[in-house]
């Protein structure tokens, strides 16, 4: 097998998902979230098989270095794309980690797939259970917003990046102007087709029936300050129905409270810890890296975490 082919993965007729495969070991296996490739988690590629891991980044179609096919961009597709690399690869007993949109991709995988081959998840800043509101859900973006950002993708995707990138941080005047350069690169490597039709997948999918579906150990990491899938969301994915997030003080900034009085809106993921990452936005993978990596670590190897069960089994 050529370098080139070790590389790729044949998810389609004519359609290759880059992969990154570092390392030995329990395999790790990485979804990076909308518009990026696995390059996203380059500090935890340079650090996890260097304590006897197994890394594989897996670059969804339309993004990265992986072939970028017109045609849909759904999660049952990636879901589906992502079980042929599994196959491929021969994997079994994988954490699998999905961050933002391939945390939505992951949970999809788990109810389509019915958790084959995955033995942890971990979903981090996930654009789950729902990325936008609706009459059923007022947490996350209204889908106006996210129309306007399909329109911005169609006039100016270089913009839309770029906007991107100065939300994506806690505080992006902190960041170096290379790193968000870089980022902003990732961004633009992906397929204009793709970015759009992503946007477009996450402003209509609701995937709390999806999350009903996971019967693995499920970590969820999620920055305080995220302002792109708000910390709730992660809040209402890790109670359990009858203690659903409620009130001011469970909301995330740039949210609306819900009353006491509301139905819930949502049954949390059984036996679901989560993880607050209290000095990040939606990027906790870069700006709080050794925590991130230290607790992913300690949930693999069934070492004590930083918070409590909060729907025990």
């Amino acid at each position: 097998m050529s370098m080139i082919d070790s590389e790729y993965v044949q998810v389609d007729d004519n359609v290759y998902l880059h992969i990154r495969d570092w390392g030995q070991g329990n395999p790790i296996v990485f979804v990076p979230g909308w518009p990026f490739g696995h390059e996203m988690f380059e500090y935890q590629f340079i650090q996890l098989p260097r304590q006897g891991y197994r890394c594989i980044g897996v670059s969804m179609r339309g993004f990265g270095k992986s072939s970028k096919p017109w045609g849909e961009y759904t999660y049952d597709v990636f879901a589906d794309d992502l079980q042929s690399v599994l196959e491929s690869l021969d994997l079994h007993d994988v954490t699998l980690v999905g961050f933002s949109m391939g945390g939505a991709i992951a949970l999809r995988y788990m109810a389509r797939h019915k958790g084959d081959r995955i033995a942890n998840l971990v979903l981090c800043s996930s654009a789950a259970p729902s990325f936008t509101t609706s009459p059923g859900f007022p947490l996350g973006t209204e889908p106006g917003a996210v129309d306007i950002l399909i329109e911005l993708c169609y006039s100016d995707r270089a913009r839309l990046n770029a906007d991107f990138g100065r939300i994506f941080f806690k505080n992006s005047n902190e960041i170096s102007t290379p790193l968000l350069n870089w980022f902003q690169s990732l961004g633009m490597e992906a397929s204009p087709h793709a970015t759009a039709a992503c946007l477009a997948t996450l402003r209509d999918s609701d995937l709390r029936a999806d999350i009903q579906s996971v019967n693995v150990p499920t970590v969820i990491f999620h920055g305080l300050h995220d302002r792109i899938c708000p910390f709730a969301l992660a809040e209402t994915m890790t109670a359990p129905a009858e203690a659903m997030p409620a009130g001011g003080e469970a909301m995330a900034v740039g949210t609306e409270a819900i009353s006491a009085g509301e139905e819930p809106l949502a049954g949390g993921i059984r036996g679901a810890r989560l993880v607050r990452f209290e000095n990040s936005g939606h990027a906790l993978f870069y700006e709080e890296h050794v925590k991130f990596n230290a607790e992913l670590i300690n949930f693999i190897e069934k070492k004590p975490l930083a918070e409590k069960v909060f729907f025990p089994l």
